[in-house]
């Protein structure tokens, strides 16, 4: 049996595709998060490591050391470095932070007590009342459940 499509069904379907709102939203971000690290790296390439080596007395994008003619630039990894923990900082405060705020503010940040664990026996998922297994009938005796929980599993 031979499949085949029909060109426009194909771009029908590409298109839809590329149409979500989720696909959108990616392609969103990421545009936004190349143009974020550009300044970050902007910012401590010329704001921050400039102070750093004024206090330290370095200039850290000329730190090198060579082996048999090799130049190794271990001063960009140190600018990386810095602009790696600028980015997570920057995320943490002004992303993490608040979006934690606003769950907790919500009650979307409330933890569920699990009404289900696994039987210690065949590990099937049961209810934490259940006295006998359903699927192996293993007795299950008080407390059962505190060693076996399904979250933990």
């Amino acid at each position: 049996m031979k499949m085949t499509r029909r060109p426009a069904n194909t771009m029908k379907e590409f298109r839809e595709f590329a149409l979500r709102a989720n696909a959108i939203d990616l392609a969103i971000a990421v545009a936004l998060g190349a143009a974020f690290t550009a300044v970050v790296n902007a910012i401590v390439k010329d704001m921050f490591t400039p102070i750093i080596g004024a206090i330290f007395k370095v200039d850290f994008s000329a730190l090198k050391f060579t082996i048999n003619g090799s130049s190794f630039i271990y001063g960009e990894v140190i600018n990386a470095l810095i602009s790696f923990v600028v980015v997570a900082f920057a995320l943490f405060f002004f992303v993490v932070k608040p979006m934690n705020a606003l769950r907790r503010r919500f009650g979307l940040d409330q933890e569920t007590t699990p009404t289900e664990a696994p039987c210690p026996a065949c590990r099937t998922s049961i209810n934490l009342e259940a006295r006998r297994c359903p699927a192996c009938t293993e007795v299950l005796g008080d407390g059962w459940s505190n060693a076996t929980r399904v979250d933990a599993v």
